[in-house]
């Protein structure tokens, strides 16, 4: 197994850096160059942030700034993370809100076009662009998605339909302070916003994976330590080469695709992968909650009932 060395941590760092620059920069030119100009609302916590400054300035004429509500808004919500899902689910997400944050308060704000189709159409793609690189690292733009992922563990359903109540209080609440026609326009934005993240970073679509390699020990243990899935050996030798090898077949979500590819690379550098989209599965597939388990103790909580009938 390839060793992970210091210039393979200085990478990942300087990945994990860049993308946050990206998210920002979008994230600020989304903001003040399309959605503020056009009071149309974003999603999570930036679309909170712009009613709040909305209303601040219409209503007691105060000049506030956007990117500092964003950080204000996310830091009960970071505790709370940080309580919930633990420290590597929140740091870089709160180190990606406080770059988005600051880059929107040093953005002067300007409209780029008066067609507020445009403003929507546009403001919902460059942000869609940001949100789903983070999402692709492992990381979020925090706000919303957390707390989607706080309310989802807490009760069991699903992190989709948290996230689509909370933007939709948001809609609302833009329909009622600028007009219904804004909502309807933050509606675009928000499903534009969406489509791009889902183009980008996918947590629910699968992929079944297929591992062409002659390390079949050493890639599956360095797998097992970042994905915690099934896997299934198969005996396979090479057409032109006539190596003997071994290929691992499973299926993961794309939010894990990342981690996968690390650990594959990690443990044999010339390893083939092919990826397959997946439709449908039947079978075992582990959710998050028994992952976390399996994290803990090592061992799913069906394989343990089944050991205790025996």
């Amino acid at each position: 197994m390839r060793r992970i060395t210091a210039n393979d941590k200085s990478t990942e760092l300087m990945k994990r850096i860049g993308v946050v620059i990206i998210c920002a920069l979008t994230s600020a030119m989304s903001l003040n160059f399309f959605l503020i100009p056009a009071k149309v609302m974003s999603a999570g916590m930036n679309g909170v942030a712009q009613i709040i400054v909305a209303l601040g300035a219409e209503h007691l004429g105060l000049h506030l700034s956007t990117g500092l509500f964003i950080f204000l808004l996310n830091i009960p919500v970071f505790a709370l993370g940080f309580w919930k899902l633990g420290k590597d689910a929140t740091i870089w997400s709160f180190v990606n809100v406080v770059a988005i944050s600051l880059v929107t308060m040093i953005f002067p704000q300007g409209a780029v076009t008066d067609n507020i189709l445009m403003n929507s159409l546009m403001g919902g793609v460059i942000v869609g662009i940001g949100a789903g690189m983070a999402l692709k690292m492992g990381f979020t733009t925090g706000g919303m998605d957390i707390l989607s992922l706080v309310l989802s563990k807490t009760t069991g359903n699903t992190v989709g339909k948290y996230m689509f109540i909370l933007n939709g209080l948001i809609v609302v609440v833009a329909g009622f302070i600028f007009s219904w026609e804004s909502a309807l326009y933050t509606i675009i934005c928000i499903y534009v916003m969406s489509y791009v993240v889902d183009m980008i970073h996918t947590s629910h679509q699968k992929l079944t994976v297929l591992i062409v390699t002659t390390k079949p020990d050493e890639v599956g243990k360095s797998i097992s330590q970042r994905v915690f899935r099934g896997m299934t050996l198969l005996p396979s030798i090479g057409g032109y080469s006539g190596v003997e090898s071994k290929t691992i077949m499973m299926v993961i979500t794309r939010y894990e695709l990342y981690d996968l590819e690390q650990a594959v690379l990690e443990a044999d550098e010339n390893a083939f992968v092919n990826m397959l989209a997946t439709q449908s599965i039947i079978g075992r597939f582990a959710t998050q909650d028994e992952q976390r388990t399996f994290t803990a103790t090592g061992v799913f909580p069906e394989v343990r009932t089944q050991r205790k009938r025996r």
